[in-house]
């Protein structure tokens, strides 16, 4: 789940209050689906209580009191898992695969983090649209309508930006891991 894959990650740099990290995640991810308490607090809470993070309460400084939510060992643990297993929808969805990438860095082992980015270059490579023929996927140049022409020209130019993003980031991590 993307919520908690943020949770796990914002608190992985550090404690904070339930009310930062709801800013924290909303600006994350609140651009395409804003962060209603309703599903933030739930998760927390099954995040507590599967033990990957613990709850303090500090006094307010004008009203009720804070809870400063920490991430547990358990916690470090299973954000790391959850960024090394990375597939499928994490990597083929756009607004999974940014939260991944954001937290990618917490994966330390420069192996693990090319391994992420080489499913994402998997994915990336497979012929896709937004419309299909049949199973053949159109492009751009095969619609009179210039809204699907804007469509496919700009994820075209997005796919082609993160293609290059991907060849020298994954140069950089097999430097690296070569060096080690």
């Amino acid at each position: 789940m993307v919520l908690e894959l943020a949770i796990l990650g914002f608190l992985y740099e550090q404690p904070l209050h339930g009310y930062e990290l709801k800013r924290r995640v909303a600006h994350l991810t609140g651009h395409v689906r804003p962060i209603a308490d309703g599903t933030l607090y739930p998760a927390i809470k099954r995040l507590e209580k599967a033990g990957l993070l613990s709850r303090q309460t500090e006094p307010g400084a004008r009203a009720a009191p804070r809870h400063v939510l920490t991430l547990t060992g358990a916690g470090r643990d299973d954000l790391r898992r959850r960024l090394r297993e990375a597939d499928g929808v994490e990597i083929s969805d756009e607004n999974h695969w940014f939260t991944v990438l954001a937290f990618l860095g917490h994966l330390e082992d420069p192996d693990r983090q090319a391994a992420v980015l080489r499913r994402r270059l998997a994915f990336l490579q497979e012929p896709s649209s937004f419309f299909y023929e049949g199973e053949r996927p159109l492009g751009a140049e095969e619609f009179d309508d210039p809204f699907r022409q804007g469509l496919l020209t700009i994820a075209r130019a997005t796919s082609r930006t993160e293609l290059h993003w991907l060849d020298t980031t994954l140069k950089a991590l097999t430097s690296v891991a070569d060096t080690n």
